[in-house]
């Protein structure tokens, strides 16, 4: 029997497996990218993560609980986990050989318009929020709901590149796929272009 955050760990555990295993396989669809580009990716993630995951952080004011822990707090976090993660999953087999790391909504060259991205525009990203909401929901601490902020925050600027790739290469398309498809993640869309 799992106990405490075990089971959410677990989870999230296979999710990264999984994505690796899937990553690798996958390697020479992905577009590629400046490692500087990368690394304003990949470091906040990775201490969002890392506060999300710690589970005694020295700081006592990070291990501060917004609230007490509960049967129903953690079942909540884990019903958000489960269900975050698996639509991440869905998403990223329904994309198969033909997904990218840095620009996701696109198969081949061809704006995607069924499967996942017929009800949200960033469909891993979405799941990946959602699953991190239910792990600070479940943990309740400060470190947990900083990490995820953090880590929203990387979402949201990775999001607007990818959207900005996305209104350049398919301009008049993408508008309108973007007005039709409503994003889970409204705080995620592009600002309008500055005029000159």
């Amino acid at each position: 029997m799992f106990s405490g955050m075990r089971l959410i760990l677990w989870l999230w555990w296979g999710w990264a497996l999984y994505w690796l295993l899937s990553a690798i396989r996958n390697k020479a669809t992905a577009r590629r990218e400046s490692l500087a580009s990368r690394l304003t990716h990949v470091l906040p993630l990775a201490v969002g993560a890392a506060l999300v995951a710690w589970p005694q952080p020295r700081w006592s004011a990070l291990a501060w609980r917004l609230w007490p822990p509960s049967p129903a707090a953690y079942w909540i976090g884990v019903a958000l986990v489960s269900v975050g993660l698996a639509f991440a999953i869905w998403a990223r087999v329904h994309l198969g050989g033909n997904w990218s790391g840095t620009v996701t909504v696109k198969q081949g060259h061809e704006l995607i318009r069924s499967g996942p991205y017929r009800y949200v525009r960033h469909p891993i990203y979405t799941g990946l929020i959602a699953a991190l909401l239910g792990t600070a929901i479940a943990s309740g601490t400060v470190h947990a709901v900083i990490g995820l902020a953090i880590i929203v925050v990387a979402f949201v600027r990775k999001l607007r590149t990818e959207e900005d790739f996305m209104r350049a290469t398919f301009p008049g398309e993408y508008e309108r796929y973007r007005t039709e498809v409503p994003a889970l993640i409204p705080f995620a869309r592009p600002a309008k272009p500055t005029r000159r």
